[in-house]
């Protein structure tokens, strides 16, 4: 009797149901593509897979903490590319240390969150036109900043022992065996999955979501909390930037397009309501697996890339529509 009562309490979390859907397609997904293909299991890929699933996982963190609040971020994919063009352009041009460079950078990024914040929390600006808005300022900031292309290697301004530690930090290094890119992204994760879940920011970015009246009413500071989630929405997109400068080795203008979209799609796929209110960073960890898994599955049964993106978009739209009836469904038992 207690197991049962103990699963069921599990099962109510809120959010959990859709993040353990998005966990169970991910193993029907892997074993199908396995099966087609044997090296799909082959344990090189699943370490790529993981590194390259944690791009995702970044993007669909920030773009989660702003949907639960019932708003969206279309500048995140901008802000990835000033962050990799900043970085880049401070080590080459600049000469400074990567860990200066990363200081400056991730102060910028999160001054951009701060701005997107006070536009949709404190002025009120939909938030489609501010972080519309802020889309264009930051990449056409990433063009400005180094004269509207692409940056030279890093290892030109600081040095190649300088620039392969900070490529083997961010993306070519691994430790224990494993991509430091992953060990990076899940560090990240656990912080923010704490901070949501378990302090009382969490329960305000909830609550903003839920309900924003009564969330003002009950004492919310309604304004700070809209701020602090895109706040975070500009840090893991920097991270995702100083990952991709470290990737290639120097800036790059165009890094980091449709990411916005890719942060979406993670974060609905694992339940996340775009409604706001509902969803836990659980999901979005699964949302990022499922999505990357179909990508590299599919790429690897020789699919074509039209193919890939209509059966990702199919996902999407599928995840969504489950989200929204399992939240019909449990307003109904409420009022039942």
């Amino acid at each position: 009797m207690d197991n049962r009562y103990s699963l069921k309490r599990f099962l109510n979390i809120r959010g959990m149901r859709p993040a353990l859907l998005a966990f169970a397609g991910l193993i029907v997904i892997y074993t199908t593509f396995g099966i087609i293909n044997s090296t799909v299991f082959n344990l090189v890929n699943i370490m790529n897979l993981l590194r390259s699933m944690s791009i995702y996982l970044l993007i669909g963190i920030g773009q989660s903490y702003v949907m639960i609040t019932g708003n969206i971020d279309l500048s995140i994919g901008s802000i990835t590319g000033m962050s990799s063009v900043l970085a880049a352009t401070l080590m080459e041009r600049g000469q400074m240390s990567p860990p200066l460079a990363i200081l400056i950078t991730v102060g910028c990024c999160l001054f951009a969150g701060l701005i997107n914040g006070t536009l949709v929390g404190r002025l009120k600006l939909p938030p489609y036109i501010a972080t519309l808005g802020m889309m264009f300022v930051a990449r056409g900031a990433a063009y400005m900043i180094f004269g509207y292309r692409c940056t030279s290697s890093i290892a030109r301004g600081i040095g190649k022992e300088a620039a392969d530690r900070y490529q083997n930090l961010f993306y070519y290094g691994s430790t224990w065996g494993i991509h430091n890119t992953f060990l990076i992204a899940m560090a990240i994760f656990a912080f923010f999955l704490f901070l949501l879940s378990k302090t009382k920011t969490g329960r305000h970015i909830y609550a903003v979501g839920s309900n924003f009246d009564a969330a003002k009413l009950s004492g919310v500071n309604v304004k700070a909390t809209i701020t602090k989630t895109y706040i975070v929405s500009s840090f893991t997109a920097c991270v995702v930037g100083l990952i991709l400068c470290a990737q290639a080795t120097m800036g790059n203008t165009e890094a980091g397009i449709w990411y916005e979209m890719y942060g979406v799609a993670a974060a609905v796929i694992g339940g996340i309501s775009p409604l706001g209110g509902t969803g836990i960073l659980l999901g979005t960890l699964g949302g990022a697996a499922v999505w990357r898994t179909l990508e590299n599955g599919l790429s690897m049964v020789g699919a074509q890339v039209g193919i890939q993106r209509v059966v990702v978009g199919a996902v999407v739209i599928f995840a969504a529509l489950l989200n929204i009836l399992l939240r019909d469904r449990n307003k109904l038992k409420k009022k039942l």
